[in-house]
């Protein structure tokens, strides 16, 4: 090979080298993987998507967090790359994995806990964000990976801790001077003080005051006998801050704090909306177990009639005046439900609490909403793992299997969340 040949080799080579090399640059900054955006609140969905592989191309998303109780969440599905090498799990289908089908948010909803100790998910202490890493595999091979941050609380809400005589609260509300529809929210059986739940509507815009009213601080240990006139000022106390606009405040609760939600609209004019999650269309007795009284709400010093849990004939007149008056309430009335409670019949009392109101010609609206396969967290506000165990009541100390499939209940609170939002706005706006 004479000197011109050489060169002329080299030439060819060099440029080969360089067509090469750029070739597998174009390939790698054309390859991402992304979530967007990259922090959400916990009640909103972010979008997963890969490009850049191969058309055809079957790869794993693993995801995973660690909760507020320390105890590691893990999901993962095969997806294959469309045509243009592309995959996004708001339109493309899980063929396999801890979901099947298309949900952006299957990753979160379908995690599971790696140790059998963990019966539910716990959300980070004190507000804090929760982190969500993702990796895209390509068999046992990390191609890239990406984070999501979930935030409970938007930034700039307030929070007031009150203690107001025997009122014992936290006032959660939007920044600004503004006085904002108010909502008292109410908890279960579970007892303490509902903060996530206030936390999330003052996240939207509302005044939300977290009412405990058993099991905190010096109140009552046992739902048993607890005064009704106890949330009457807990209304008077919201008309009269200037956060709030007196004429326009609504009730939440759930489980047992539905069925109290419900019976306080009923009672009290100041209430417009109701929100009930898991309703009762009566009010049940002392939870739980050997309590002091056997009746769980009063007024007037006397303990109102409860249902019997195992009524018998001579208890039937109880049974009848056990029925809470909703066609009293001042306001219309969301009902949120699922057909496969296992801690009561939520699906039948809230069908049975719109035929009462149907009977009584109400005249606002009501509005049931019942999901399949959701059990009795049905419609919670928050996008998370959604698998329950048997879960420990801190009241009664037993277990309790709440029923629903993860995604039943997961798809209950993608539906719901923001029906429930837009009711409230609907039914609180300024006329």
């Amino acid at each position: 090979m004479n000197a011109n040949e050489r060169k002329c080799f080299i030439r060819v080579y060099l440029r080969s080298f360089a067509a090469i090399i750029f070739s597998g640059l174009s390939l790698t900054s054309a390859q991402t993987f992304e979530v967007t955006p990259k922090r959400v609140m916990i009640d909103e969905s972010a979008s997963i998507r890969a490009t850049g592989l191969q058309p055809n191309q079957r790869v794993t998303i693993r995801a995973e967090l660690v909760d507020g109780a320390d105890e590691r969440w893990t999901s993962e599905a095969e997806f294959v790359a469309d045509g243009q090498g592309r995959i996004d799990t708001s339109r493309h289908p899980a063929l396999a994995g801890s979901y099947k089908g298309v949900s952006a948010s299957g990753l979160i909803w379908s995690m599971m806990p790696s140790s059998k100790k963990a019966s539910r998910y716990q959300p980070p202490r004190d507000f804090g964000i929760q982190i969500i890493d993702f990796h895209l595999m390509d068999g046992k091979v990390e191609i890239s990976s990406a984070r999501l941050e979930q935030a409970s609380i938007a930034e700039g809400v307030q929070r007031v801790i009150i203690r107001y005589g025997d009122l014992r609260a936290t006032l959660f509300s939007p920044p600004g001077k503004d006085r904002r529809p108010g909502v008292l929210v109410l908890g279960g059986s579970e007892g303490g003080l509902p903060s996530r739940r206030a936390a999330w509507l003052a996240s939207h815009g509302f005044a939300a005051l977290a009412v405990a009213y058993f099991r905190f601080d010096d109140l009552p240990k046992e739902l048993a006998g607890i005064p009704l006139e106890y949330f009457g000022r807990a209304l008077t106390w919201m008309a009269n801050r200037p956060e709030i606009a007196a004429d326009r405040i609504a009730v939440m609760g759930i489980s047992r704090g539905a069925e109290l939600a419900l019976q306080l609209g009923s009672m009290f004019p100041r209430i417009k909306p109701v929100v009930a999650y898991s309703p009762a269309n009566v009010r049940y007795p002392a939870c739980c177990g050997f309590t002091a009284v056997p009746y769980a709400w009063a007024w007037n010093g006397n303990g109102l009639a409860f249902r019997p849990l195992r009524p018998g004939a001579t208890q039937m007149e109880m049974v009848m005046k056990s029925e809470i008056e909703v066609e009293r309430t001042q306001g219309p009335i969301l009902l949120i439900s699922g057909d496969a409670d296992h801690v009561w019949d939520s699906k039948s009392m809230a069908d049975s609490i719109v035929a009462r109101l149907k009977r009584h010609a109400f005249v606002y609206n009501v509005e049931h909403l019942n999901y399949a396969h959701a059990g009795h967290g049905a419609g919670r506000p928050e996008i998370v793992p959604a698998w329950r165990g048997a879960v420990r009541n801190p009241t009664s100390g037993r277990d309790v299997e709440v029923g629903g499939t993860p995604q039943g209940n997961a798809e209950s609170s993608l539906d719901a969340i923001g029906k429930v939002i837009d009711f409230l706005q609907q039914s609180l706006a300024a006329h």
